[in-house]
């Protein structure tokens, strides 16, 4: 049974890097499905990895920096596949901080690294998406990855949590603007804490995984595949009474800051 309604659909991912990324387990759920994937990823390096990861897929490289490298994009994904062809559903998974000079209080960040983080992990999402529009269905569904709350003052994620908030609010405003031509549908899965890759690079990330873990109910971090199915449902017609939506996944870390053990243990 199709309940999805996703065989023979045909959708492109932007951002897998390895088998632990989100965009890996979104891609791997959509083939298991029965549905097309073509893949874009950052240069031609990664290119080589992703293809081991899935061979005999379209893969594509492109560095969303740079708006003529979408452009460019769009022209070769046209030239080598189909002027006619369209997606069903589009998938932005990328994000990029620069953490190279260490972490520093959020006041003494470099408009430089600010503004590169901002392009990189939000506006790449609007780049694209205008760049693409023609290529989507007027029924298509876009969906990104953001984070469970950009609220939380942590210091060890550094200033993302204002890129990501930027990235939520685009949502509602990439939805209204698309509505004046098309139903395309713009969402975001918002995981807590994985154990990914990128995470790992991210100093003091490792300590509050482990913390987190204790905070969710089920004592039990939240996994890559969890995050990925959420984004899967939204990629399907099944979703398609959902929009400008982020659809946290946190399996309930967020009621349970107060949790009487965690709390016994820093008072007594």
């Amino acid at each position: 049974m199709d309940f999805l309604q996703l065989n023979n659909k045909r959708f492109l991912i932007f951002g897998v890097a390895n088998k632990k990324s989100v965009a890996f387990q979104i891609a791997k759920m959509l083939l298991e499905e029965n549905a097309t994937v073509d893949f874009v990823v950052q240069n031609e390096t990664v290119v080589k990895k992703v293809t081991e990861l899935f061979p005999e897929r379209n893969i594509f490289s492109c560095n969303v920096e740079h708006d003529n490298e979408i452009k460019k994009l769009r022209q070769e994904i046209e030239q080598k596949l189909s002027p006619a062809i369209r997606y069903d559903g589009l998938v932005h998974s990328i994000a990029f901080a620069d953490y190279s000079s260490g972490m520093k209080p959020f006041h003494e960040i470099s408009k430089q690294a600010f503004l590169q983080a901002l392009d990189i992990s939000c506006f790449s999402l609007v780049s694209i998406c205008r760049e693409f529009a023609e290529l989507l269905k007027t029924n298509s569904s876009v969906v990104t990855i953001s984070i469970s709350t950009t609220r939380m003052a942590s210091e060890n994620y550094g200033f993302m949590a204002p890129i990501k908030a930027a990235l939520d609010s685009s949502l509602a405003f990439l939805t209204k603007s698309f509505s004046q031509f098309s139903e395309i549908r713009f969402n975001a899965v918002a995981p807590s804490l994985l154990k990914t890759s990128a995470s790992a690079g991210i100093p003091g990330y490792a300590d509050s995984y482990l913390f987190a873990e204790q905070i969710i109910p089920r004592k039990r971090a939240v996994s890559t595949d969890e995050a990925a199915a959420v984004a899967v449902f939204l990629l399907s017609p099944r979703s398609s009474g959902i929009t400008a939506q982020k659809i946290i996944v946190d399996a309930g870390m967020e009621i349970n800051y107060f949790d009487k053990e965690i709390v016994k243990k820093i008072v007594h």
